[in-house]
């Protein structure tokens, strides 16, 4: 692999999941050969020392911005030729298309031989507005080839472009760390500390936000109630939208058959999917295609986990799943279609084990960051 620079907002300790897919596929990366050039994820005092500790545990060399939003400004521009130069590198991933790829010109006249730029949902959205179209557009031009998640993102995308960049597309998705998420990771710890150790439980993991679909298998429970009258909601995360969610269980009157965790560290989320019976989130596109799923690797750790999942359809949600064979994927939004499927899963141990297994299967055959990692080194 040539000397790698990467060119990202997105990286931890910021949370998020382009964060995780960037510093994954990095630390399968040639450390010796690899800078990452990042924001600052926050200012403040606390934010400053966890970003420092981060960085020192990294096997290859982090610098960071001293903004918290990282643009294609002239400031930033001429940092990132400066360490194109300083390290010798000669390939530039940046770690999201849209707006960072419009650096690529000033690198390549640097001398950056390989320029790639990695696409997510929000480039989906980018495609739809003319102005941004335009920009997407420049940055297909400027480099060697955008990567996509999926065959949805990859549609959207490649009409922005002209022909000739958009047959330059490649798909590259996030994977799943197998190691981590798998069916013994710790579930029934988080059962017995929640209370919820002989209740069927449906789990659901992501940020609150109106897209995500929470409020959907919120108002699916009376009808899941109905038929499974012990089941429990297992919502884990946190985000803007925990208000409004706590407001609509009291309202539905199942606030007793809902439970929040909050936002929970990483290292634990694995035993929090494993608490689960059933994964299910109803993902839904908003705002006219502007707010779209790019993928949902949720489900992939879903599966990896060994449970079936309920997927909604927005997006590229359904390119994470197999349907019928992994799980299901429903009517983003809803709440009858979600129930249903639910009550079905609830009701066979045996369907879910089915669907689990091959989850399982699936995420070890496709889905495991060495084999994407490999699929990046030939890219770059």
């Amino acid at each position: 692999m040539r000397k790698t620079l990467i060119v990202t907002n997105d990286f931890p300790p910021r949370p998020g999941g382009i964060q995780a897919f960037l510093h994954n596929m990095a630390l399968r990366l040639d450390p010796d050969r690899l800078v990452v050039y990042a924001s600052t994820w926050k200012r403040s005092r606390e934010g400053l020392e966890a970003t420092a500790a981060f960085d020192a545990e990294q096997p290859f060399t982090v610098v960071r911005d001293r903004t918290t939003m990282l643009l294609p400004t002239p400031a930033a521009t001429r940092q990132a030729v400066a360490l194109l130069r300083a390290h010798a590198c000669t390939s530039v991933w940046f770690g999201a298309a849209a707006p960072l790829g419009l650096m690529a010109p000033a690198l390549r006249r640097a001398g950056a031989e390989r320029l790639v730029a990695t696409t997510h949902g929000h480039e989906a959205g980018w495609a739809q507005l003319p102005a941004a179209r335009q920009l997407l557009r420049r940055i297909g031009e400027s480099t060697d080839t955008l990567t996509h998640l999926g065959e949805y993102t990859r549609s959207r995308i490649a009409g922005a472009l002209t022909p000739q960049a958009a047959a330059r597309m490649t798909r590259l998705p996030p994977g799943v760390d197998e190691k981590t998420f798998h069916p013994g990771s710790g579930g029934d710890r988080v059962r017995a500390r929640l209370g919820l150790t002989d209740r069927p439980v449906v789990v659901c993991v992501s940020r609150l936000v109106p897209r995500k679909g929470q409020d959907t298998l919120i108002l699916a429970m009376p009808r899941i109630l109905a038929k499974e009258p012990d089941a429990v909601l297992l919502i884990v995360g946190g985000g803007p939208y925990e208000g409004e969610l706590r407001r609509l269980a009291r309202e539905t009157r199942v606030e007793d058959s809902v439970v929040f965790t909050g936002a929970v560290p990483w290292p634990e989320l694995p035993a929090h999917y494993g608490a689960g019976d059933v994964f299910a989130m109803p993902c839904r596109t908003r705002r006219g295609g502007l707010d779209v799923e790019g993928l949902g690797i949720v489900y992939l750790e879903a599966s990896a986990t060994g449970l079936p999942v309920v997927a909604g359809d927005s997006g590229g949600a359904p390119d994470a799943v197999l349907d019928g064979e992994t799980g299901w994927v429903v009517r983003g939004g809803s709440a009858e279609d979600t129930a249903d499927r639910i009550v079905t899963l609830l009701g066979d141990a045996q369907l879910r084990r089915r669907m689990g297994e091959r989850g399982r299967a699936w995420v070890e055959e496709k889905w495991r960051w060495d084999l994407l990692a490999e699929r990046l080194k030939d890219l770059l």
